[in-house]
């Protein structure tokens, strides 16, 4: 049974279907079972660790305190699912960042709420606000350990139908593919072209788009991506009828790749549908909350970084003559030049010896042009300069250019100007609406490994769906990138 048999007429029964569907499919309970889980060791975590923290200074918040944990716990559990975190896929990490953190908080204010009104004799005010600070880190930061250890695997995630199997169809299966962790599975597609081929991007065509209801009821597949952006309207609209008595989410995907994704919400304008893409970054509020972050969190870091700057100051003076810090002219915001110092990680003559290997090798030189980096960089000091390298640890300097205001703890990264000669003039001014970052998006998804197009991609998509939640996410990669370091060089 192929796609020649459901293009050539024979429509194919619902039996029939399922049978030749018959694959490893993603399990939504078991997702959802495997998250709960993870939330509740995480908040019983949480719990134990404020108990702990607040023991010494205040004895009695013991064990009698944590009598009132299954009630915190039982309503945390109910907002989540309320919020829609137990759906097993189809929310973005940064949208179940901020779900979790905003349920965490509302629990908080209704706990603390009954500790007001009613003196609730089980519940301990610092604990409230402790545990539920810890709660609201742990549970992202569980989730997305969990998540990078299931993710690939075939029960994790929801089961989708792709409805469409032309470009916009393949590339959202691979756009899937490169993206486990939002947790939608493809399990089959159907296209009206009879020019189709037997498979989309590895998943099997079963025929026209009418069959797709009848293997959704068979296969109890809840979920449709529609991708056939060269249907027209009117058979579009007929179409979401028919659909919609088969599944229960339908997620039409415009023709609209590039544009802002993350916060994009619909509207409508007189019985038309529209999409609303909010502009975050022109908000004053988000814009002076951002400007707090950062001044708050580079002298917290400038701080705790003291101790490795001087360590790592020291380590230079002992490999290699000249001075501790390098500064280079970058481009700021609004094309404004700025300069940014770092701990110095090369040899004196770093210039005449990247020259010197450049002319010699064709394979170096086409290596350099890709990444503007090399994996064997003959200019980088023994030792200590690719650990500062591998760890970023050599930006720490550019704390103070963050409480000066020319740049913020996350952004896009400001690059010498020879490495902003190999992007166009579109994305040179697309960059320029915003501050350079300390740590950006590019860094924590892949690093060093991506070449040109990577970095133009991943920059304008932090551009273009900037928020606080998605800065905090970034923030917290980054602890990870620097912790376990990967294709930094």
């Amino acid at each position: 049974m192929g796609t020649q048999t459901a293009f050539s007429g024979q429509a194919l029964q619902p039996a029939e279907i399922a049978q030749a569907a018959v694959v490893q499919r993603a399990r939504p309970r078991a997702t959802a079972c495997a998250l709960l889980a993870t939330d509740l060791c995480a908040i019983f975590t949480a719990r134990i660790l404020a108990m702990g923290m607040l023991h010494w200074p205040h004895p009695g918040a013991g064990f009698p305190n944590f009598l009132g944990f299954l009630e915190s716990l039982g309503l945390l559990v109910l907002t989540y699912e309320a919020l829609g975190l137990y759906m097993g896929g189809g929310i973005s990490i940064v949208e179940e960042l901020r779900r979790a953190v905003l349920g965490t908080g509302f629990v908080c204010l209704l706990l603390a709420a009954s500790l007001f009104f009613l003196q609730h004799p089980r519940i301990h005010g610092g604990l409230l606000v402790l545990s539920g600070s810890l709660t609201a880190a742990a549970v992202p930061l569980a989730r997305s350990a969990v998540r990078r250890l299931f993710a690939k695997r075939h029960w994790w995630g929801v089961p989708v139908i792709v409805l469409g199997a032309g470009r916009a169809g393949a590339a959202l299966i691979e756009c899937l593919r490169q993206h486990p962790e939002i947790g939608f599975k493809p399990l089959a597609c159907f296209d009206d072209d009879p020019q189709g081929q037997g498979e989309c991007e590895g998943v099997p065509i079963y025929g026209r788009l009418a069959l797709a209801g009848a293997l959704a009821k068979s296969m109890k597949v809840r979920h449709a991506l529609v991708a056939a952006t060269g249907m027209a309207r009117e058979d579009l609209v007929w179409m979401l009828d028919d659909w919609g008595a088969a599944f229960t989410h339908v997620i039409l995907i415009p023709n609209l790749f590039g544009l802002a994704s993350l916060w994009a919400s619909a509207r409508d304008i007189g019985g038309m549908p529209g999409l609303e893409m909010r502009q975050d970054l022109l908000i004053p509020y988000n814009c002076w909350t951002k400007r707090a972050i950062d001044i708050a969190g580079a002298l917290i870091l400038g701080l705790l970084a003291l101790p490795v700057l001087a360590t790592a100051a020291v380590w230079i003076k002992f490999v290699s003559r000249g001075s501790v810090l390098y500064s280079q002219e970058r481009e700021g915001e609004k094309g404004r030049g700025i300069s940014i110092t770092k701990l110095r990680t090369m040899r004196p003559d770093a210039e005449s010896a990247l020259t010197s290997v450049l002319s010699e090798s064709a394979e170096i030189r086409a290596e350099w042009e890709c990444r503007f980096k090399l994996r064997k960089d003959p200019r980088i000091l023994p030792a200590v300069g690719k650990f500062l390298r591998k760890t970023s640890l050599d930006e720490l300097p550019q704390l103070w250019s963050v409480l000066k205001g020319e740049m913020s703890l996350v952004g896009p990264r400001p690059f010498p100007q020879y490495h902003l000669d190999g992007f166009g003039q579109g994305f040179r001014t697309l960059r320029g609406r915003v501050k350079p970052g300390l740590t950006g998006l590019w860094q924590v998804s892949g690093r060093a490994d991506g070449d040109l197009e990577v970095q133009e991609t991943l920059d304008t998509y932090y551009i273009r769906n900037w928020s606080l939640w998605l800065d905090l996410y970034i923030l917290a990669r980054t602890v990870r990138a620097v912790l376990c370091p990967k294709g930094a060089y």
